[in-house]
Formats: C-alpha cells, structure tokens, sequence
C-alpha cells in the first residue's frame, strides 16, 4: 500500500478524533495534511470537517443566544479537558458580564483544575460576594480537591470557623 495513502489515512482519523474531542485547532491542522495526500475522495471527506474547524474556531461569541448558554458550552470544553479554550470563554463572559457570578466560579473551578491557587482563591472570593450561595456549592465540589490543603481556602469557605467574633456572638 502507498505510504503516502497510510498516511492520509492517519492523518484522516487523527482529525475526526480531534474534532469529536471539540479541539478544532489540532483537528485542523491534521485534516490540512489529508487535503495535500494522495486521495482525493479522503481530501473531500477532510474538507467537509475542515468548514466545521472553521465554523467553530471563529464562532464568536455572540452566537451564544444566552449568558447561560456561553457558560455550559465553557463547561463543556473544561469537561474535554480544553482548559485554556474554557478560560478564554469564561473570561469573556466576565468582560461583557462583570457581575456574572457563576462565572467568576467557573473560573475558580478552572484554576483549581490548573492548579492556579492565587486566581482561584481571587475568583472564588468574587464569586461569593456577587453570589453567597456559591460558598456553599463549593464546600461540596470536587472540583475545588486541590485547594482542599490552602488555609485560605478553608477560611474563605467556612469564615464563621475562623471568625472568633462570630463565635462569641452565637453563645448570647
């Protein structure tokens, strides 16, 4: 068999696979080498999934009808493991929405999952003070298992365990 064709081939499959995993960069720079191979029955299959790379690589983000809707497609690409294209999203989401609560937690989830303690203390505290539910769904994600070990964390989380002036108030 033709080198050449195995390769395209290769190239063909890596692309699908990128492209189901919602990495459209990866997926088109692997269907761009099926487009140059041998096949041009391949090369016709590849560019039909290149127009989708493309579509999604420059969707804007007002192709989001709602806030909400931005934020779960955030979680989605957070979900597969796309972190820096979550961050871009939740960031702007932030940007044109400053008092979007549920963003700043989003964001916090995603530096804890990065390992960005100092944002994610940041964005967490954010999160609390537009929202003061948020403390409470996040003493119980998973997704905060990292900080698990950062005073601050603990502090932020549970203020009334290390506030003594709230202890002191209780007993009266």
């Amino acid at each position: 068999m033709d080198p050449a064709f195995t390769q395209a081939v290769q190239n063909y499959e890596s692309g699908l696979k990128l492209l189901q995993e919602r990495k459209f960069d990866r997926a088109k720079t692997a269907l761009e080498k099926v487009l140059a191979g041998p096949s041009k029955e391949l090369a016709d299959r590849a560019r039909v999934h290149l127009n989708t790379c493309n579509q999604q690589i420059s969707k804007p983000s007002s192709s989001f009808k709602t806030i909400e809707e931005h934020f779960d497609y955030s979680i989605s690409l957070m979900n597969l493991g796309d972190y820096d294209g979550a961050r871009s999203h939740m960031e702007r989401i932030v940007k044109q929405n400053p008092e979007t609560d549920f963003a700043f937690y989003g964001l916090a989830l995603l530096d804890s999952l990065t390992n960005r303690a100092e944002d994610c203390l940041r964005n967490l505290n954010e999160a609390i003070r537009l929202n003061p539910a948020n403390r409470f769904q996040a003493r119980n994600d998973s997704d905060f298992q990292n900080m698990a070990d950062d005073p601050r964390f603990t502090e932020l989380l549970y203020p009334e365990v290390s506030d003594p002036a709230a202890h002191g108030s209780r007993q009266g």
